[in-house]
C-alpha cells in the first residue's frame, strides 16, 4: 500500500506576489545616455531630417514655378516681380523651392524632433506631447493658410494702390518672399495659442481663471504682436490680423477649462 501522505501540523504559508495596482501613481524610468551617446542620436535625427528635406526638394522645385506666378498675382505685380541683380530670379527660384520642400517635410522634421526629446520626458508628457502634434501642425498651417489667402492679399491691395499716381508698384523679389514668409510664420505661429493655453492648463502649469484676469494684458499683447506681423501701418489691417487672436484666445480659454484627462 502507498504511504500515506503526511501532512504538516503547521499552517503553509505561501508567498503570492502583490499585484500592482493601477490607480498607483508610478514612477518614471529615464533612459540615461552618455555624452557620446547623445551626440551620435543628434547626428542620426540631423541625418534623416536632411534626407527627408532633400527628397521633398525635388517636389519643391516643381511646385516653385507656380507658386511664384501665384504670389505675383497675390501682389498685384502687374508688371512682373522686381529683381536687383542677373542671378537673383534663380535664387528666388530655389529658395521657394526650399521653402516648400521644408513644408513638405515637417511632419518628419518635428518627428525627428520630438523623438530626440522623448527620452527626457515623463509619461505623462509623453502623452501630452504625442496627442498634440496633429493639431500643432493643423492649426500652424490653418494660420499660415489665413495669411496666405486672407492677410496677404488684402496687406497688397492698400500697399499697391498707395499713391498709386506717383509710386510705381514693382515689389522687389526677395523682399516679396520675405513679406510672405514673415507673414504666414507669424500668424502660423499666432494659431498656436489655444493649444498652449489648453497645455498650460492640462499640466496645472497655468489655470484658466489667471488666463481669465489677464485677458486685458492680453488685448495689448495680442495689438502688439499683431502690428509686428502686419506688414502695413493702417489699423484697418492690423485689426484683420489681430480679431482672429482675440477669437483664439478666448477658445483656449474654453478649451483649459474643459476636463479632459490626458
Amino acid at each position: 500500500m502507498a504511504r500515506a501522505l503526511k501532512m504538516p501540523k503547521f499552517p503553509v504559508k505561501l508567498k503570492i506576489p502583490r499585484l500592482p495596482n493601477i490607480d498607483e501613481p508610478y514612477e518614471d524610468v529615464f533612459e540615461e545616455m552618455t555624452l557620446a551617446e547623445h551626440l551620435e542620436e543628434l547626428r542620426s535625427r540631423i541625418v534623416k531630417s536632411c534626407v527627408a528635406v532633400g527628397v521633398a526638394f525635388v517636389g519643391g522645385v516643381l511646385l516653385a514655378g507656380p507658386m511664384l506666378k501665384v504670389v505675383k498675382d497675390k501682389a498685384n505685380a502687374t508688371q512682373g516681380i522686381d529683381i536687383l541683380s542677373p542671378t537673383e530670379p534663380f535664387t528666388i527660384f530655389m529658395k521657394v523651392a526650399l521653402y516648400i520642400a521644408i513644408c513638405i517635410a515637417s511632419p518628419i522634421l518635428v518627428w525627428q524632433l520630438v523623438a530626440f526629446l522623448s527620452p527626457g520626458l515623463t509619461r505623462r508628457e509623453k502623452r501630452v506631447v504625442f496627442i498634440s502634434l496633429p493639431f500643432v501642425s493643423g492649426l500652424f498651417v490653418l494660420g499660415a493658410s489665413f495669411a496666405f489667402f486672407f492677410a496677404a492679399p488684402r496687406a497688397f491691395t492698400f500697399l499697391s494702390n498707395f499713391q498709386s499716381g506717383t509710386f510705381d508698384w514693382s515689389p522687389n523679389g526677395s523682399e516679396l518672399i520675405g513679406f510672405y514668409l514673415t507673414l504666414m510664420i507669424g500668424m502660423g505661429l499666432a494659431f498656436e495659442l489655444p493649444l498652449v493655453m489648453f497645455l498650460l492648463s492640462q499640466l496645472h502649469i497655468v489655470t484658466p481663471q489667471r488666463f481669465s484676469k489677464f485677458r486685458k494684458y492680453a488685448i495689448i499683447l495680442i495689438l502688439v504682436a499683431a502690428a509686428i506681423i502686419t506688414p502695413t501701418p493702417d489699423p484697418f489691417n492690423m485689426m484683420f490680423v489681430a480679431a482672429p487672436m482675440f477669437i483664439l484666445y478666448e477658445l483656449g480659454i474654453i478649451l483649459g477649462r474643459m476636463k479632459i484627462k490626458i
